[in-house]
């Protein structure tokens, strides 16, 4: 171990919390959500630290906040933290977007009967602080079979979340997520027992550090590694074609459980193709490029089309997704230092875009109790506030230049260009798409002659904790579409040094003949 154990106390913090808050008496269950917020500010506080006390200078080592100890010491299994400029910015990311769901599901559960309002909300609100550990675990874990702990770990509250506390077809879309999520994780266990095995003796153990620049085994078991966790990955992601838990799920989630699972959670499966598969199996990675790419391009375009499709809201957020991590994929497989750079920032702008679309649409359904599109129209001559924050996620996710999106967006579609032309140029479509699904959604919803309501039950514009649930969202566009320079100075060192284990170097810039410079 190397200092203090930081990265330990950010995950014991909310675990800590989650534990209060669950084991409040029954008369004190209306504190379960003033602890839960403020523990999650604490642990937002300790993230802040480790940002503060990283180094993200080239010359640097690239994983900092280091914690080693000997966990399973026959099999090589070690209880191993660490974080490079990515993991950090993921784990800082989930730690300001947790307060705000806990504050935007403030009074998810005021509707319930009194007798169980208190021990649902107890429940809530500990397994939304479970959730924050364990997504601080996944990201800061150095060692593969830690990390693939921590991967499963995270189903438990997720599935909980949406089984107990969803809409009409929560049984069915918690299944659905499970049944899913458990079949990408045992796929990749065999690849992480693979992986062991592959070394003599398993001599090699679990540690990121002895794995990456290529597991040790031959060509064929390299690849068939590469695919068990690619598989896992992808439907984490989730791409085309094992997609389609993730519409099903959002849509029957309570929207701050689908900004976790979307804007956080879902980043486990890009975060782990650029740690992972590229890291520790980087000819299989080339090797399998031309096919991942095609994947990408397709979840780009599918996800587009069956976004403008959509009738149901919260669906269409959630197809605009899939869109949005092929995207991601495509600047990772692309293997460029500006396309995995945006990539990498792409993970970051996408989950506070999702955030708002998500959290303010779930403000607009709280009001009219209908997720469906054609419910509605003329709201913002009622709600002028909530439409235009709306719309201005509805931009950002759309990457309109000055909004967050568009700095990742336009270096995923540069880098890609730099060697893989047509594809980028296919993937550029989804730009036309997300400007379709968007516009189009925002004109039916909130457009046109003003709603007749029921005298007296008309409703009220944003209130104060909401607007407050907003305003770090929409702050984040601005920062991130204006100056994004800390978030790609702290990751730039990690994209670099992952292109350098793939053996990859950026392609030589051609002048307009097409021949190198």
């Amino acid at each position: 171990m190397s200092g203090f154990p930081l990265l330990t106390i950010l995950m014991v913090v909310p675990l800590v919390g989650a534990a209060v808050v669950a084991l409040l008496p029954g008369g004190s269950a209306r504190l379960a959500r003033p602890i839960a917020l403020a523990t999650s500010l604490v642990t937002l506080g300790l993230a802040l630290l480790a940002w503060a006390r990283f180094d993200g200078s080239d010359s640097a080592g690239r994983y900092q906040l280091t914690e080693t100890h000997s966990w399973i010491p026959q099999f090589g299994v070690s209880y191993a933290l660490g974080v490079d400029g990515i993991a950090l910015s993921l784990i800082v990311m989930a730690t300001i977007l947790t307060p705000v769901c806990l504050l935007a599901a403030w009074r998810d559960l005021d509707g319930e009967a009194d007798d169980v309002r208190g021990s649902r909300e107890k429940t809530y609100f500990a397994l939304m602080l479970v959730l924050l550990t364990f997504m601080v675990g996944v990201f800061a874990a150095r060692d593969v079979f830690l990390f693939y702990v921590f991967f499963e770990a995270m189903l438990i509250p997720v599935y909980f979340l949406i089984g107990l506390f969803g809409g009409p077809r929560r049984q069915y879309a918690a299944v659905k997520f499970i049944l899913f999520s458990l079949v990408g994780g045992l796929i990749m266990l065999v690849a992480v027992i693979g992986v062991y095995f592959a070394g003599p003796g398993g001599e090699q153990g679990f540690l990121y550090e002895s794995l990456e620049g290529g597991v040790t085994g031959s060509t064929t078991t390299q690849r068939w590694l590469f695919v068990g966790f690619f598989i896992a990955f992808a439907i984490k992601a989730p791409m085309w074609p094992v997609h389609t838990w993730l519409p099903d799920a959002a849509s029957e989630s309570r929207p701050a459980t689908a900004v976790l699972l979307v804007g956080v959670l879902d980043k486990v499966g890009t975060f782990g193709m650029l740690r992972f598969c590229l890291g520790m199996f980087p000819e299989a990675s080339q090797w399998a490029t031309p096919v991942v790419l095609t994947l990408a391009v397709i979840s780009v375009l599918y996800g587009g089309l069956l976004a403008i499709g959509s009738r149901d809201i919260m669906r269409l957020i959630a197809f605009t997704s899939i869109s949005h991590f092929g995207l991601i994929v495509l600047g990772i497989f692309a293997m460029t230092s500006t396309a995995g750079a945006g990539s990498s920032l792409y993970m970051i702008n996408h989950g506070f875009a999702t955030a708002g679309l998500f959290l303010i649409a779930g403000f607009l359904i709280a009001r009219h109790g209908s997720q469906r599109i054609a419910d509605y129209g003329g709201w913002q001559r009622v709600t002028p506030v909530l439409a235009g924050t709306f719309l201005v996620s509805g931009l950002s996710s759309l990457a309109l230049p000055g909004l967050s999106s568009y700095v990742s967006e336009f270096l995923v579609l540069t880098g890609t260009f730099q060697r893989y032309e047509v594809a980028a140029v296919i993937a550029t479509l989804g730009i036309v798409l997300a400007a379709l699904y968007i516009l189009l959604m925002y004109q039916r919803v909130f457009t046109g002659p003003r709603p007749v309501f029921v005298e007296g039950r008309e409703p009220r514009d944003l209130g104060l904790r909401e607007k407050l649930v907003v305003a770090p969202i929409i702050a984040s566009f601005l920062l991130l579409g204006f100056y994004p320079k800390p978030v790609l100075d702290l990751v730039n060192p990690a994209v670099k040094q992952t292109l350098d284990l793939v053996g990859v170097s950026d392609p030589a810039p051609t002048n307009a003949s097409g021949s190198a410079q």
